[in-house]
């Protein structure tokens, strides 16, 4: 993944899905009804070419507005596939809104590790 971007984040495998709410394809969980969410994601560290880069990730509703509380960064070195950041939050949503993933490096490219990078959401109230 390059430098200065923020971009959303492919999941490989989905763990659990009963009720469809999350689609692989487009990498987004929609809101099956009105509500407020739980969500929460590890995003783990891989090294592309440098273990100083600066690792962000964030939620983002309906693909634009970042989710309050969700945002955070680890800006110290990384190491290789041990280096980890968790997002946890809460949102009112109405159905139909949408829910993403995503990912920014500074100061050097990277990668998010495909096996151990997660993302959940449910449905608390």
């Amino acid at each position: 993944m390059g430098v200065g971007a923020w971009t959303k984040i492919g999941l490989n495998n989905t763990d659990y899905n009963d009720q469809g709410v999350f689609d692989a394809g487009a990498n987004l969980f929609t809101a099956p009804v009105d509500g407020t969410y739980l969500f929460g994601a590890t995003l783990l560290y891989k090294v592309n070419s440098s273990t100083s880069t600066r690792m962000r990730g964030r939620l983002v509703l309906n693909g634009v507005t970042e989710i309050r509380g969700s945002y955070g960064e680890i800006s110290g070195a990384h190491v290789s596939e041990a280096t980890a950041l968790w997002l946890q939050t809460m949102v009112p949503l109405t159905a139909g809104d949408t829910v993403e993933l995503q990912g920014y490096f500074r100061v050097a490219d990277g990668y998010f590790a495909a096996d151990h990078t997660s993302f959940w959401g449910c449905k608390i109230g």
